[in-house]
């Protein structure tokens, strides 16, 4: 699951309806309507173009809104906007009546936001399926939960107090504080976005619904499918995320046996072996260590701007960097060398990198939305591993995870929420090998309780494989076919590492 690269740290739309249409069950028409739009169901859809600040490009998309009430036991109270893009099927002559809903990561992230990342890694599915994005409810620009001053400035942290867990839990309060009168974090959590799901499913007028899961996203489809099985159809859960797992409390376990790992990779290979006489592992705490005693001043060159800039490299933004590269294998490539260099007192490189990084990521998740639902959902099964002690990202990582909770206004959890989907759903999971906050072993845990299900685990490759290799084509043939364990996946056998960077000319052969 993705977090923001700040505060982590210490780790890393145009037709009004209200719930009322859920009641419809047909079949849902696509068909034009007049001034240039598309029905879809009952819902009034418009052209528009999707991108996001990851993406090199852009998708055109048909856009709309469905209101929906904040409080679901207050139907005629406080409304909320839903963002929805729809992909439409690319062969219009065989359209099957069951769409697809993406359910993006986090949480905090907005589906809309990563249109052309699953245009790519649903384009098969999408030759027959529509394919349906909907901000989750405090994510995206239509219903964000997003804290101002009396001004109208969005508050802030300064850099040192994102990793302070008492500064953290300070601005909790002010956010909630300036949110009051206008949304009630309360009811921004994962149980309301799965009522939020169905309301979509029935105003556009179909019956059954293909979810297709990423990270967090893993969780709100197990959750919908617990409660709407008559519904879903199929489940495709990318980075898998079981339903008892505390989102945060193991990250910095997860973290470090994804270092163990990239480490041996590196050990098996002479050249990098050679060139890393110490593993990644050991540089990188040693690294921790110096800087936590003194932070550096660096001078470096802005990637963005080519300017040149001095800024202090701390304890924290090494450990960030590494965490959020880790996600990616062709980016961990690149960390044995910068944090080599580094440890020799090459600082630049580094610095350029967490800047590069911060920027790119800035804006990419709902902090506050993020609050609202691991303090309803997770906060209070937490409990701190000693073992956490010993680990690159500390003891301190899951205290500093939950911090906001004790001031931040937080719902519950159904009952029975953290047990497992047992379902007979089809269901195909995937993981990467090296993930490292979602690893292959959660996806096994998930498996044992789908007996329709199917779990790849992809080799030397990290958070997210969706898009990897042959994956797009074994999700189209599986939403086809409803049969993952028919699935050839030997195709996924070319699929290998990423050599680590010996240089920064690249690997050597």
């Amino acid at each position: 699951m993705r977090t923001s690269p700040a505060w982590t740290a210490a780790l890393a739309a145009l037709c009004c309806l209200t719930a009322c249409t859920s009641g419809n069950e047909a079949a849902g028409p696509r068909q034009e309507a007049d001034a240039g739009r598309r029905m879809f169901g009952s819902v009034a859809f418009e052209p528009c173009t999707l991108s996001g600040a990851l993406a090199s490009n852009s998708i055109n998309a048909q856009c709309a809104k469905l209101d929906v009430p904040e409080d679901p036991q207050q139907p005629h109270g406080r409304k909320i906007p839903l963002n929805i893009a729809w992909l439409p099927a690319s062969d219009k002559g065989t359209t099957a009546p069951d769409p697809v809903f993406f359910l993006a990561g986090g949480p905090g992230q907005a589906a809309t936001e990563y249109a052309t990342e699953v245009d790519v890694a649903l384009r098969e599915v999408r030759k027959h399926r529509d394919i349906v994005l909907i901000d989750q409810r405090g994510t995206g620009k239509l219903s964000p939960l997003v804290c101002r001053d009396a001004n109208g400035a969005e508050l802030t942290l300064s850099t040192e107090e994102e990793v302070d867990a008492d500064a953290i839990a300070t601005y909790a309060g002010r956010c909630a504080k300036a949110l009051d009168g206008k949304a009630d974090p309360r009811f921004y959590t994962t149980t309301q976005a799965i009522g939020d799901l169905d309301a979509v499913r029935a105003a556009l007028g179909v019956a059954q619904i293909n979810l297709v899961g990423v990270s967090y996203g893993t969780r709100v489809a197990q959750q919908y499918a617990a409660k709407y099985p008559t519904h879903t159809r199929s489940l495709v859960l990318d980075g898998v995320a079981p339903n008892d797992l505390v989102v945060g409390g193991e990250f910095a376990r997860t973290f470090e046996r994804a270092l163990e790992r990239q480490s041996a990779h590196c050990q098996s290979l002479p050249t990098c072996r050679a060139r890393y006489p110490r593993d990644l592992r050991t540089q990188l705490r040693g690294l921790k260590e110096r800087l936590e005693a003194a932070p550096v001043q660096v001078d470096f060159r802005d990637p963005a701007t080519a300017q040149r800039r001095r800024d202090t490299l701390t304890a924290d933004t090494v450990v960030g960097l590494t965490h959020m590269f880790s996600y990616l294998p062709q980016m961990m490539s690149l960390m044995p060398v910068v944090i080599d260099e580094a440890d020799r007192g090459e600082y630049a490189p580094l610095m350029a990198l967490a800047q590069l990084v911060t920027r790119n990521m800035d804006g990419q998740m709902s902090r506050s939305m993020q609050w609202s639902v691991i303090c309803a959902e997770d906060a209070d099964r937490y409990t701190p591993d000693p073992a956490d002690a010993d680990t690159v990202l500390g003891a301190e990582t899951g205290p500093a995870f939950f911090a906001a909770c004790k001031a931040w206004p937080h719902g519950t959890r159904p009952a029975g929420f953290e047990k497992p989907l047992e379902s007979k759903v089809p269901a195909l999971l995937m993981s990467g090998e090296m993930d490292p906050v979602t690893p292959p072993t959660y996806g096994e845990r998930v498996l044992k309780t789908l007996p329709n299900g199917r779990h790849f685990v992809l080799r030397g490759q990290g958070h997210n494989v969706g898009a990897t290799g042959c994956m797009p084509k074994l999700v189209g043939q599986f939403i086809e076919s409803l049969d993952a364990k028919s699935l050839d996946g030997k195709c996924l056998d070319s699929i290998g590492y990423v050599p680590p960077f010996t240089g920064y000319n690249g690997w050597e052969p």
